[in-house]
């Protein structure tokens, strides 16, 4: 018995140290004497993109958690067909987030100093932020020395990311995989603040909830009556909407706000409010605008470490859509 005892803490220290080391080996200066000036590099290039169309920033944003949430944080999204992007799940991200990235990677390549040193997920995530604080959001530093992944699987995205339908256990178990608290989940989904969302991922909740209540009886009214007038039964399903009713182009506390009235566009959403577990949270960023920006920096650091690969693991690609 003392020696099982003493191999599951050997277990649980070596997963610990494993996790420091990881962090420990990204580093904001990462690439200080390699590309000094990349971090500018890709925010010029974001901000050209972003000029162009503002999906650009609630696209890169999707791309980056999917991304870290299969496989880590490796760019394994960003690979060509046969990969991830072939599961239902990622079909729907939209291709101004992958040409945010090819912008950046390829205005990084143009500096002689640069090419082919910097990591494609580096570049996400550097891309990240940028689309954060363009939006309003708060700019934070951003650990660099990720590796890319050869690897890219559709069967690998299967169970791997929330769903608008999930409840508050369902989210905390798929968050705490990762290592990541219930705040950190909370203040993640705060970026749905300049989400939108095709009409079949909540059509249910405004038109078939239950046989003898149509309409989910925790959204608003109002509200759901018109999300039917922008999602008409037999509408385009290329149509989407926005997740924030109110400042839908603005990186803020909107969305908390909403979620007290009962304008979360998904269950996953409106969860947070309605679960007393998590209520508490939800106020907290709806009544502090420094609060929400603080636990989003926190938390959206700590999705950047998750299963990253560093050292002498995975590559450089040079292209980011395909391994060396």
């Amino acid at each position: 018995m003392e020696k099982k005892t003493n191999q599951t803490i050997f277990s649980i220290f070596s997963l610990l140290l494993f996790s420091s080391c990881v962090s420990a080996q990204l580093r904001t200066g990462f690439y200080q004497r390699s590309c000094p000036n990349v971090e500018n590099i890709v925010r010029n290039a974001v901000r050209q993109k972003f000029q162009q169309t503002f999906v650009t920033a609630p696209a890169t944003l999707r791309l980056f958690f999917h991304d870290c949430f299969v496989r880590g944080c490796d760019a394994s999204i960003l690979l060509a067909s046969p990969s991830e992007r072939d599961h239902p799940d990622d079909m729907s991200l939209a291709g101004d987030g992958f040409d945010t990235v090819v912008k950046a990677k390829q205005a990084v390549d143009r500096d002689p100093n640069c090419r082919n040193k910097v990591s494609c997920a580096d570049i996400l995530a550097l891309a990240t932020r940028e689309v954060v604080v363009l939006t309003g959001g708060p700019s934070y530093p951003v650990e660099l020395g990720r590796r890319d992944g050869r690897l890219s699987t559709k069967a690998s995205v299967q169970h791997s990311l929330p769903q608008p339908g999930f409840n508050l256990n369902q989210l905390n178990t798929m968050f705490n995989r990762h290592g990541l608290s219930q705040t950190d989940m909370i203040a993640l989904s705060g970026a749905h603040t300049i989400g939108f969302a095709h009409c079949g991922k909540f059509s249910k909740r405004i038109y078939n909830f239950s046989p003898r209540t149509p309409i989910d009886p925790s959204l608003n009214r109002g509200y759901a009556f018109q999300l039917r007038q922008m999602c008409p039964i037999r509408v385009d399903p290329r149509i989407a909407i926005n997740m924030d009713p109110t400042s839908p182009r603005t990186f803020d506390n909107a969305y908390f706000k909403n979620l007290q009235q009962g304008r979360g566009l998904f269950t996953s959403d409106q969860v947070l409010f309605t679960d007393r577990r998590s209520r508490a949270t939800v106020n907290m960023f709806a009544n502090s605008e420094a609060a929400f920006r603080q636990a989003f920096i926190s938390a959206i650091t700590k999705l950047g470490r998750v299963g990253v690969k560093t050292g002498n693991a995975g590559e450089i690609r040079r292209d980011c859509s395909r391994v060396n």
